[in-house]
C-alpha cells in the first residue's frame, strides 16, 4: 500500500526512523520489499533523477507497481530523491509519487524558500508530501557533488524560519554526514548537538538524515579481496547513531551507498569464485537474498522493525 511520508512520520516521530532506500532495478526492489516484510517494517522507496534516466521512468515505476501487487501487505511511500523544480513537477503530475524532495539547498536562503514554496503549493494541491533541504552535505551521489569546503551545517534558527515560510512537510538537515562511501576523516562525526538544537526550534517536526550509510568495514574488505580498489579507510555513520537520532525527530534515514556495497560485493565474489558462469541470474539471486537480509538488519537498527501492524492500525484511524 502506497502512503505519503507525512502519514508515516506521524506514527514514527520520536519513536523510530524509517529507512529510505534508492533503487535502480528489479533485483534491488525485490530484495528491499522482501527484507522489509521479513522485518515487518514500513519503508520508503526512493527514485533519483539518475534512476529515472538509467531505467527509464516507465520501467522504474512499473517495477514498483509490480512490487505493490506482489507484496500487498507492505506499507511504503514512493519518494523522489534530490529533485530539481521541474522534476518535482513531473512527479507531482504523474499521479504515482506520494512524496517529492525539492533540493534547492545550493541556492541562497531566499531563493531556496521561494523554490520550495512553489513546489509545496503544487504538491499539496495533489495530496503529496514535500521534503526540502537546508544546509549542504559534502560528497558525491550521482549528480550531487559538493566539495567538503562548501558543505555547511544547517543553522537551527534558519531551519525554523524556513519551515514556517515554505510549509514543507519534512526537512533534510546537514549535521555532519556526507554522500558516498567516504563520509568521515579524522575527528569528523555526526553533530548530535546540532540536531538537538534544530529539534528544540522545530518541536514535533519531522527531520531527515541524508548520507546515512554506515559503510561496513567488512563489505569494503570483501570487495577489495575480490578485486575492488576502495579506500580501506572509508567509513560512514555509526549504526548506533540512528538510535540517538530518532528520539530527536529524525523520521527518515537515507541509505544508498551501503546498498551499492552489497551489490558490488556479491557480484565481485560470485564472478571471482565462478569465472565459468555467464548466467547473470545466479549472482542476482544471491544479491536479492543478501540485500533482503541487509534491509532486515538495518530496520532493526532504525527501530522500525516490528512496526508494520502499528502503522497499519494508525492509517485506519
Amino acid at each position: 500500500m502506497i502512503v505519503t511520508t507525512k502519514q508515516l512520520f506521524e506514527v514514527a516521530y520520536g519513536r523510530f526512523a524509517i529507512g529510505a532506500y534508492n533503487i535502480n532495478n528489479m533485483e534491488q526492489a525485490l530484495g528491499l520489499f522482501r527484507g522489509s516484510l521479513e522485518a515487518q517494517a514500513p519503508l520508503i522507496i526512493q527514485i533519483s533523477r539518475g534512476a529515472r534516466k538509467y531505467a527509464g521512468v516507465t520501467m522504474i515505476e512499473a517495477i514498483i507497481r509490480a512490487c505493490d501487487a506482489m507484496f500487498p501487505e507492505a506499507i511504503f511511500a514512493v519518494h523522489l530523491d534530490h529533485g530539481d523544480e521541474q522534476t518535482c513537477y513531473d512527479c507531482i503530475e504523474s499521479g504515482f509519487y506520494s512524496s517529492v524532495m525539492i533540493d534547492a539547498s545550493h541556492l541562497p536562503f531566499e531563493e531556496n524558500v521561494a523554490v520550495t514554496r512553489r513546489v509545496v503549493e503544487r504538491a499539496h494541491a495533489k495530496g503529496i508530501s514535500v521534503e526540502a533541504e537546508l544546509g549542504q552535505l559534502g560528497g558525491v551521489e550521482e549528480d550531487i557533488k559538493v566539495d567538503e569546503k562548501h558543505a555547511r551545517l544547517t543553522d537551527p534558527d534558519e531551519a525554523a524560519e524556513f519551515v514556517q515560510r515554505t510549509g514543507c512537510d519534512s526537512l533534510a538537515v546537514a549535521i555532519g554526514t556526507s554522500h558516498g562511501a567516504y563520509k568521515f576523516k579524522g575527528a569528523q562525526r555526526v553533530h548530535i548537538e546540532r540536531l538537538t538544537e534544530i529539534q528544540r526550534r522545530l518541536p514535533g517536526f519531522p527531520l531527515v538524515m541524508h548520507g546515512a550509510s554506515s559503510v561496513p568495514r567488512e563489505e569494503v574488505e570483501r570487495i577489495n579481496a575480490a578485486g575492488g580498489a576502495l579506500d580501506p579507510s572509508a567509513r560512514g555513520v555509526d549504526e548506533d547513531d540512528y538510535a540517538r537520532a530518532y528520539p530527536l525527530g529524525v523520521c527518515k534515514v537515507n541509505i544508498d551507498t551501503d546498498c551499492r556495497l552489497v551489490w558490488t560485493r556479491v557480484y565481485r565474489e560470485h564472478f571471482r569464485n565462478h569465472p565459468e558462469n555467464f548466467d547473470f541470474r545466479k549472482p542476482g539471486e544471491v544479491f536479492m537474498s543478501e540485500f533482503a537480509h541487509f534491509i532486515a538488519r538495518r530496520s532493526q537498527k532504525l527501530g522500525c522493525a516490528g512496526r508494520l501492524e502499528e502503522v497499519r492500525a494508525a492509517l485506519r484511524r
